[in-house]
């Protein structure tokens, strides 16, 4: 069992065009770790090139501490699962389970108890000797998930494995894999998704990907409260990002001096404040702007204000009589929940 992955300044081309590029990246044994990105970052190739997918230009693969940069992928002993399941239809769902032990010639005693285990794991035991055709677009992927899993790996890769499900069963999905990372806690898992959503239920830790290179590592809590660059205050969660100018008065945004935590040195900067901590009335750091769209999303309103031309979004509690477009309205933030980030930080 091999647990763990690193990656040793992993670079991966294409026809001359670098696609992930001087990768550094550690996944701790047991640890759940998603890469999130835009289409084209690079997390697909990074997951690919742990699989043996694809072969570094240059730079190192690691899995447990052991190189396999050279090694095949059948000689790896990873699991893992894409987002179109990759069934065989022509098998059962045992037999589907099976493949991969059959793969490396497993026993075929031990093969039915450990196909009954990968199953009974995913919740899927009684439809053993169904075809996949016969399965609902969840049901397929908790095969493909047992099937990952009856080789007991020590790396598990899943790429995008519920973008393929409507919102309920991605809900659902995400349940049953946060369960089966407590009952594996010592299987590495490496999370690739463009869903914040995702990646902030599940991982441990979130690197973030733009444009073949790292962005940004942290915890889930590290990137939504104090994130380091714009890019990744964009990419994790709603954000107001707001141009601010610091100078020996304060921090000015347009006309308004704002208080915030950790001041940088003067110059341009930008203003970092989620929705969800902006209110509406009176308080601390006022911002006063007209409405310019009110949405209403069952247990709050989130709205659009024109704040010195721009756009500042607010998530308040559900509001018996809300305002309209085109009213005035102030809005404000507490200081410590504002982030300031210095202009030109984690862009390159």
């Amino acid at each position: 069992m091999t647990n763990g992955i690193r990656f040793d300044s992993v670079s991966v081309a294409y026809d001359g065009t670098v696609v992930l590029d001087a990768l550094d990246l550690t996944v701790e044994p047991g640890e759940v770790m998603a890469l999130l990105g835009p289409s084209g970052s690079g997390k697909t190739t990074a997951l690919r090139a742990v699989a043996g997918f694809v072969r570094p230009v240059s730079g190192r693969v690691f899995l447990g501490g052991r190189d396999v940069t050279d090694l095949p992928p059948y000689r790896r002993g990873v699991g893992m699962v894409v987002q179109q399941y990759a069934l065989f239809p022509h098998l059962r769902v045992e037999d589907n389970v099976a493949f991969g032990l059959k793969a490396q010639k497993v026993p075929r005693g031990e093969i039915r108890t450990r196909v009954a285990e990968a199953l009974e794991m995913v919740g899927m035991g009684e439809y053993a000797r169904r075809h996949p055709r016969e399965l609902s677009g969840g049901q397929q992927q908790r095969v493909a998930i047992a099937r990952a899993l009856a080789i007991r790996p020590g790396v598990l890769l899943l790429d995008e494995p519920l973008s393929a499900l409507d919102a309920q069963l991605r809900s659902g999905m995400l349940a049953e894999l946060a369960r089966l990372h407590r009952e594996l806690p010592e299987v590495s898992i490496l999370y690739v998704t463009h869903d914040q959503v995702e990646a902030l239920t599940l991982a441990d830790r979130i690197a973030v990907m733009d444009r073949a290179r790292l962005q940004e590592c942290g915890t889930p809590r590290e990137l939504y409260r104090a994130p380091k660059s714009e890019f990744t205050a964009s990419f994790v969660g709603s954000a107001n990002l707001l141009p601010v100018s610091v100078g020996e008065r304060g921090v000015f945004f347009g006309e308004q001096r704002v208080e915030v935590r950790g001041a940088v040195s003067g110059g341009s900067a930008t203003l970092c404040v989620r929705p969800h901590l902006v209110g509406l009335g009176d308080g601390p750091n006022q911002l006063a702007g007209v409405v310019q769209e009110i949405q209403w999303r069952g247990a709050t309103h989130r709205l659009h204000v024109d704040v010195e031309g721009r756009r500042v979004m607010a998530d308040v509690p559900e509001l018996k009589k809300p305002p309209v477009y085109g009213d005035a309205v102030t809005l404000h933030f507490a200081p410590e929940d504002a982030v300031l980030l210095s202009a030109g930080v984690g862009d390159e």
